[in-house]
């Protein structure tokens, strides 16, 4: 399989995905994007069309460590759960993106939900 082939059904699972996933003002959407090196995750208002708060591996504070792997994804997960708490958002609804439960999303959710959001 090719890349474009792999590409491309990733975004048809996405979109599979973002059907039934919408995201409001009580609950925003947690969007996970997975690149080979890093992990970005958002908190968006679907209604207003506005991202609330983000985080992701390119932050100050992945600087010298390692960022395509599970324990920088538990970070991310972290760091976005403390700052939707601060942002006064506690229940969200989760998009993978079309990755698969699994690795580093998994990781993520996981660590997000301990961290203090819940979905």
């Amino acid at each position: 399989m090719s890349v474009s082939q792999s590409y491309s059904r990733q975004k048809r699972r996405h979109q599979r995905v973002r059907r039934k996933v919408i995201g409001s003002t009580d609950r925003p959407r947690l969007a996970v994007y997975r690149s080979n090196k890093h992990m970005f995750v958002q908190l968006i208002d679907d209604s207003q069309g506005v991202t609330l708060v983000s985080a992701s591996t390119l932050e100050a504070e992945f600087v010298g460590s390692s960022t395509g792997n599970c324990d920088a994804a538990k970070r991310v997960g972290q760091t976005i759960a403390q700052r939707a708490v601060a942002h006064g958002v506690s229940r969200v609804v989760f998009d993978r993106g079309g990755f698969q439960y699994h690795g580093r999303v998994a990781a993520l959710a996981d660590a997000a939900r301990e961290a203090g959001l819940e979905f």
